[in-house]
């Protein structure tokens, strides 16, 4: 991300009619991905989840944006310790978007941003409705047995991982 970041302060440099100090013009070029990258990131709004089981938490995500974007689907990682029917314990996330083929059509294609991540994302911690195929079975179960204990248990992870 650090990378992106002084790539978008070059871009806008180049647009105001500055040049950073010991560039040439080769090095303003940006690929046409980074370029994507730069708008799609610049448009990026994450919210907190505001309602559910994870109101309040704080998640850390890693995004890692292969070469092939968008053609591929970005890989995604949850760094927090969460307790939850989708993500495991080691961080991987079950989304559908995320999937590069998938047979019910929602897996990814070349026209999803990083936007519709992070709104996939957020609707990981509002919309605990489809168990079907969850990553976490314990969680799922929890959730199905019990709710109320469920919902303990989510905060106690939010108050130990996720502030």
């Amino acid at each position: 991300m650090l990378t992106l970041a002084s790539k978008l302060k070059r871009e806008e440099g180049v647009r105001a009619g500055r040049t950073p100090a010991g560039s040439n013009d080769a090095s303003h070029r940006v690929s046409i991905r980074d370029r994507l990258l730069i708008k799609e990131v610049s448009e990026l709004e994450a919210n907190l989840p505001n309602e559910g089981y994870y109101l309040g938490g704080k998640f850390q995500f890693e995004i890692e944006v292969p070469e092939a974007y968008n053609m591929v689907p970005p890989r995604v990682k949850c760094l927090t310790r969460i307790w939850h029917p989708n993500i495991a314990e080691t961080g991987e996330i079950c989304l559908s978007l995320l999937r590069e083929h998938s047979i019910d059509g929602t897996g990814w294609a070349p026209t999803r941003t990083l936007k519709d991540v992070v709104w996939g994302l957020n609707s990981l911690f509002t919309d605990l409705l489809n168990f079907d195929d969850p990553l976490n079975i314990d969680a799922a179960e929890h959730h199905l047995r019990d709710k109320e204990d469920f919902r303990n248990k989510v905060q106690d992870f939010i108050k130990n991982y996720a502030r």
